[in-house]
């Protein structure tokens, strides 16, 4: 049985997801970010159970297809950002590939559904990737901006100063350092 699952972003999200199915004794082949599948089918009062933990911290589970699919297209959009080795095709044509849909499709379905492009989505999610790699990594602007896969550190500050309105040495310097959840991201708007 296959599960979908809106909101997963990061590893700590698969932890939690691992320990609510192993505290309901529900034994699984995999945990991947948006997606879970299951030995067997769950009775009704364990998924429900389950789907109560999630809620908790924030996760859901998601039942329609255009709402699985927009999970797709999120979590290959953060896989894309958070790849650590350089990925030598842009965002379109990786989503396309991974998800193994037109990409004009999927971009509509995705802006119909998130009242943002799917290129917002990433930029958003890279910054609040930078935030984090400013407040807690001990990297330079233009390793933020390297690992961030901008071409140059102008690219990278220009990109931050417009969603953020500071530019990172700004952000740097403050004293509180607000970050967004990936929940938040979905809500956002232009």
């Amino acid at each position: 049985m296959k599960i979908y699952i809106r909101n997963m972003a990061c590893e700590s999200c698969k932890v939690v997801v691992k320990d609510a199915l192993d505290d309901l004794d529900i034994n699984f082949v995999k945990v991947e970010l948006g997606e879970v599948e299951t030995k067997e089918e769950i009775s009704d009062a364990k998924f429900k159970k389950f789907e109560k933990v999630i809620n908790k911290v924030g996760l859901e589970i998601v039942e329609n297809k255009g709402g699985i699919l927009i999970e797709q297209i999120k979590n290959c959009c953060i896989e894309y950002v958070n790849s650590e080795k350089d990925i030598k095709v842009n965002a379109s044509e990786y989503l396309s590939k991974k998800i193994n849909k037109d990409y004009n499709y999927i971009s509509t379905l995705f802006s119909e559904i998130e009242l943002q492009t799917i290129n917002n989505f990433i930029t958003s999610y890279k910054m609040e990737r930078a935030k984090e790699m400013i407040i807690f990594d001990d990297l330079s602007f233009s390793e933020v901006a390297h690992k961030l896969n901008y071409n140059n550190l102008s690219a990278f500050s220009a990109a931050f100063k417009k969603v953020t309105g500071f530019n990172p040495t700004h952000f740097k310097n403050l004293k509180v350092k607000r970050r967004l959840a990936i929940q938040e991201l979905s809500n956002k708007q232009d």
